[in-house]
């Protein structure tokens, strides 16, 4: 991943653009981000789901020591995103490949995020496996307004049997007093091959693009952000033909979509998991049109980024240059997860105190 260099300043303050030779303007600065947690499982035995395939489940030894250091590293990744420019971890972050919200909390009480005191927003979902996805958020920062989770329904193309995923989650709230909606997204997988698999994901963004036009039709002006782990390239037809995200900023049409991740992977040929050798960017976060406008007395979409650390990179043997993953041949790597990270920044322009005071 690139990286740029830029003027840090206090937290959550940053000087960015040189308007003229006289005038600096300043800015207020966000991190919002997705991050699949690879099997974050807790180590108790839920009879009422498939958890005992999991992972965490499988292991024989030191099962509770284990679950910690994932926890930790979890909590490690987590507080880091974005802060290289921030100064601060995200002010929102979507997880999936969690099996509870106790999960969550023990992530969210490390002592690496403890004082950041993060909320969280979770449903239990359908899926067989026990994976859920979720919302955390810094409750100094975002004010949750209303939450809701939306089933998708889905069947095999065989059997004709319902088959149980992950629901998607809407929280909507106010980011520092302005309203915003954020959408957590854990698609269908491509077992059984993509093609094959296809109709399901498309499926997925057809109910994504539901939520979106349902937020649009009471405020058409409304401020949305859709991310998660799609199980889809940002080329494949569920993003492409069915959620309609544009690349080109200046493309994208009023209640529109951008997706700042299809020339990262078009162009730089980035991803943030691989297989057999193959990156693929499943991990994305888009925007509509509203965040676009370059009305900085708001929040704003300024640059998106895949967090891609060297200590996330797994370093030698056959999966050298992968994510370095949590779990591998049944035991734990005291890896991350298969997927690395992805953000965006949101800026907002300072408001100048001496004007103000004339």
């Amino acid at each position: 991943m690139k990286h740029f260099n830029y003027l840090l300043f206090a937290l959550l303050f940053i000087s960015i653009i040189n308007v003229n030779a006289q005038e600096k303007k300043k800015f207020k600065i966000h991190t919002v981000a997705f991050y699949n947690l690879e099997n974050l499982f807790d180590t108790i035995n839920d009879p009422t789901k498939n958890d005992e395939a999991s992972p965490m489940m499988e292991i024989k030894a030191n099962r509770q020591e284990i679950y910690k250091k994932k926890v930790h590293n979890m909590a490690r990744v987590i507080s880091e995103i974005g802060s290289d420019f921030t100064r601060n971890s995200p002010a929102i972050i979507g997880v999936c490949e969690i099996e509870n919200v106790n999960v969550l909390e023990d992530v969210v009480n490390d002592p690496l995020l403890l004082g950041k005191d993060y909320g969280i927003v979770h449903f239990n979902s359908p899926d067989n496996r026990g994976i859920d996805v979720a919302l955390l958020y810094q409750k100094k920062l975002f004010q949750v307004t209303s939450r809701s989770t939306h089933t998708l329904k889905i069947y095999d193309d065989e059997t004709r049997k319902r088959i149980n995923t992950r629901d998607q989650l809407l929280v909507s709230g106010e980011l520092e007093g302005e309203k915003m909606h954020f959408i957590v997204n854990h698609w269908p997988s491509r077992r059984g091959g993509e093609a094959r698999s296809r109709p399901k994901r498309v499926a997925a963004a057809k109910l994504n693009k539901r939520i979106i036009d349902s937020l649009q039709s009471i405020d058409p002006y409304a401020k949305i952000i859709t991310m998660g782990d799609l199980n889809d390239d940002p080329t494949n037809a569920s993003v492409k033909d069915v959620l309609k995200a544009e690349r080109n900023k200046k493309k994208v049409d009023f209640k529109g979509i951008y997706n700042p991740y299809i020339d990262m992977f078009k162009k730089e040929g980035l991803g943030t998991t691989a297989y057999r050798d193959a990156w693929s960017l499943f991990d994305q976060i888009m925007l509509t049109e509203p965040f676009l406008k370059k009305d900085y007395t708001n929040w704003t979409y300024y640059r998106a980024g895949i967090f891609n650390k060297n200590y996330l990179v797994n370093k030698k043997g056959r999966w050298e240059g992968y994510p370095l993953r949590s779990f591998a041949d049944g035991g734990f790597t005291n890896g991350f997860s298969d997927h690395f990270p992805v953000y965006v920044y949101l800026i907002k322009e300072l408001e100048d105190k001496k004007n103000n005071d004339k």
